[in-house]
């Protein structure tokens, strides 16, 4: 889908690695810019598979490391001979960095004008934030994610996927194709500029939507909806479902897989209204119903009816599920460290992805093919020199 363009990844962490990782996945050649200590997260763990960090290997597959130090002017030399020849630059730094290290967005530009330009910051370029540090913990607390996740009257929870950084790469991403698909319009590429607090708060859509509407705010939800009921986790004998009825077709369906065929007609709950309205009265009596069977058994009931339900699994069995084996949802890649190392598949081609580099393992390849330097060159960059490229 994207053979043939070539995006360069500044960044480091987990957001910006996360975008790239995306445009790798749907076929960009990857050039990952690092420094001559790497991107921190090579060290983050444990676990480690043989030394190498895990949190690394999941956000960096299909990609080259190239070292460079940008506070070198032979390196920044190196990195202009890089962006002519390539379709995207994507970086993470706080703002201003780009222009201390002297490859500013509009010095890119005048180097290569097809260039998309991707700037991806913890709060924005204004604003009174904008110098301030972050990471995802941080960006879910001032979104409003961290208040209304957790059960009422319980302490704030993280979300327990790092979703304040994910959001930034989706988006990113997004921002990224819609540039190049431009660019076959116009010849020109495009400067873009998201933070992750934007990208999350972004996220909370019916929830701050509601807020716009009648002013309450919103506290933890649990597993509950504010419009929905039933909606949300329940104790069976043996374990904990889920269930989700979104219209009365799945209400009538959940009447008669409980066998309380009753409450289908009943005046305090015959409409999803009428059920939130009266939420606590008829939740209480869902799960005095549902405890009275295995969680299976009751799966079995609702799955004949119909109705949305799910066992609550834990992740081992999720990553165990047939029906993402089917789906070729659980790939393996072969580390030139860690050898053969499982991993999950990128959900839209679910292809066998190529191993995350080991530092600095494709300089001299990338290098001499991409930017034109001579094995000196490439040499002298390696000690720190300023030989000119050739």
């Amino acid at each position: 889908m994207l053979k043939g363009f070539r995006v360069l990844d500044l960044t480091r962490m987990l957001a910006g690695p996360y975008a790239s990782m995306i445009l790798g996945d749907l076929g960009a050649e990857v050039v990952k810019i690092e420094p001559p200590e790497g991107d921190e997260i090579r060290k983050m763990g444990p676990p480690f598979v043989k030394g190498e960090s895990a949190y690394f290997m999941a956000v960096n597959r299909n990609k080259k490391s190239v070292v460079l130090d940008l506070r070198d002017p032979a390196a920044r030399a190196a990195f202009d001979r890089l962006a002519a020849n390539a379709d995207v630059v994507l970086d993470n730094f706080r703002p201003g960095v780009m222009d201390r290290l002297g490859i500013g967005h509009a010095r890119l530009h005048e180097v290569n004008p097809r260039l998309v330009l991707c700037s991806l910051t913890s709060f924005g370029e204004e604003g009174p934030m904008r110098d301030l540090p972050a990471f995802d913990l941080v960006v879910q607390a001032w979104s409003g994610a961290l208040s209304v996740t957790g059960e009422p009257g319980g302490p704030p929870a993280r979300l327990g996927i790092p979703l304040g950084d994910l959001a930034g790469g989706m988006y990113s991403t997004v921002a990224i194709l819609g540039a190049l698909l431009e660019r076959t319009k116009t010849g020109r590429g495009r400067r873009l500029e998201l933070s992750l607090l934007d990208c999350l708060t972004a996220m909370t859509t019916y929830l701050a939507q509601y807020w716009f509407a009648d002013g309450k705010v919103p506290g933890p939800q649990g597993t509950r909806h504010l419009s929905v009921v039933p909606y949300g986790a329940y104790r069976a004998a043996d374990g904990a479902l889920v269930v989700g009825v979104f219209t009365e077709r799945f209400w009538q369906g959940f009447c008669r897989a409980l066998g309380r065929p009753a409450w289908e007609q009943d005046p305090r709950w015959s409409t999803n209204e009428l059920r939130v309205k009266n939420r606590t009265e008829l939740e209480a009596l869902i799960a005095e119903a549902l405890a009275a069977r295995p969680a299976q058994d009751w799966l079995a009931r609702l799955n004949a009816e119909g109705v949305p339900a799910a066992p609550v699994l834990s992740l081992d069995r999720t990553l165990g599920l047939e029906q993402l084996l089917v789906r070729g949802m659980i790939q393996r890649f072969t580390h030139p460290v860690a050898g053969e190392v499982p991993t999950l598949a990128d959900p839209i081609l679910r292809g066998r992805p190529g191993p995350p580099p080991l530092l600095g393992q494709h300089t001299d390849e990338v290098l001499r093919e991409v930017a034109g330097l001579s094995p000196a060159g490439i040499a002298a960059l390696a000690k720190g020199g300023r030989a000119a490229a050739h």
